[in-house]
């Protein structure tokens, strides 16, 4: 199927919200003879979307596979911009990769998505272990008019707007370990890197890269004890095409508000989710090791340790591990 054509029909039916829409209707919409719908419509179904035909009413879509392919996120998404452009691949090395490769050409929003990365990695160049159509690994980038100090808040907003995705999609309520990482019963379930693409006074562009672990039913043994996911937690599968969307909705929502109004507001969601604080942790940064209570993290979300001492330390990258 042709892209525009598919990109055509996919809006038509996400429109209609579940409800029928006449073969002629998909044809005035997509420019077409109701006998080349019918092909475009054999076409979706071969990729692995349910759709039901009555006569006099037409078609609708009852369900879609569970990929996270371009169609699978088009149909249902909620947004002005974000994820409107996707570039999708069934296996790719890194999608963070793919995105650095195109971010300076992209159109912002553009979301990189893969069902598997054989070279996936987090933080600090760490692997991240990315089986094949379990979970979800995509990376979306954005190009604000801002300076690049700015952009470590990314990391911020973007947990909040995938804990709030967790929680309204997989009926979970995640804990967001400072500054990048996603719990679930003290085990991690999604991992954020934010890379910069920029000048020394301006960024051009900002490159979120999520990895979360979905619908895994086991682990490697050396991720056992550390790592889970949705799945496990829910004892059953999450849509994962659905919790993109939801992703994407909420990022484009809090995008705006920081925006608009700054770090603030969204600063109150993120300690509400927020694990570590009130807690005893320990801050591994290149300077060294420091031990104290976290208090919170500020408006450029950095974030305060208060030693033995008293003595408060402003924290702006560490490997953090909370004390028992």
């Amino acid at each position: 199927m042709q892209s525009s054509v598919k990109h055509k029909l996919l809006e038509v039916f996400s429109k209609a919200n579940g409800d029928f829409v006449s073969g002629q209707a998909l044809a005035d919409s997509i420019g077409c003879s109701r006998t080349a719908v019918w092909k475009h419509i054999e076409s979706l179904r071969h990729e692995g979307f349910e759709l039901e035909a009555v006569r006099n009413k037409g078609y609708r879509i009852t369900s879609k596979p569970d990929k996270v392919s371009e169609n699978e996120l088009l149909i249902g998404l909620e947004t002005e911009r974000l994820g409107k452009h996707v570039v999708f691949m069934e296996t790719v090395q890194s999608t963070q990769k793919e995105a650095h490769k195109i971010a300076e050409e992209a159109a912002e929003g553009t979301l990189v998505i893969a069902e598997e990365q054989t070279a996936g990695r987090g933080r600090m160049t760490r692997p991240w272990h990315s089986p094949k159509y379990t979970g979800i690994w995509m990376s979306l980038i954005l190009k604000p008019d801002l300076p690049p100090v700015k952009a470590p808040q990314f990391t911020l907003i973007a947990a909040v707007a995938v804990a709030e995705a967790i929680r309204d999609t997989a009926g979970l309520k995640p804990e967001i370990k400072w500054p990048n990482d996603l719990l679930l019963n003290g085990k991690k379930i999604t991992g954020i890197l934010t890379e910069l693409q920029a000048d020394s006074d301006r960024i051009r562009s900002i490159i979120i890269g999520i990895g979360m672990n979905v619908n895994q039913s086991s682990f490697p043994d050396e991720l056992a004890g550390i790592a889970t996911s949705l799945a496990i937690e829910k004892g059953e599968p999450v849509p994962r095409a659905k919790l993109v969307q939801a992703i994407l909705k909420n990022m484009e929502i809090y995008y705006a508000e920081y925006i608009e109004n700054g770090f603030g507001a969204i600063k109150e969601k993120w300690e509400s989710f927020a694990v570590s604080i009130g807690r005893q942790l320990i801050a591994r940064t290149i300077g060294g090791t420091i031990r104290g209570k976290a208090l919170g993290i500020t408006e450029e979300g950095v974030l305060k340790l208060q030693d033995e001492n008293g003595i408060i330390h402003d924290i702006y990258s560490a490997d953090i591990e909370i004390e028992q």
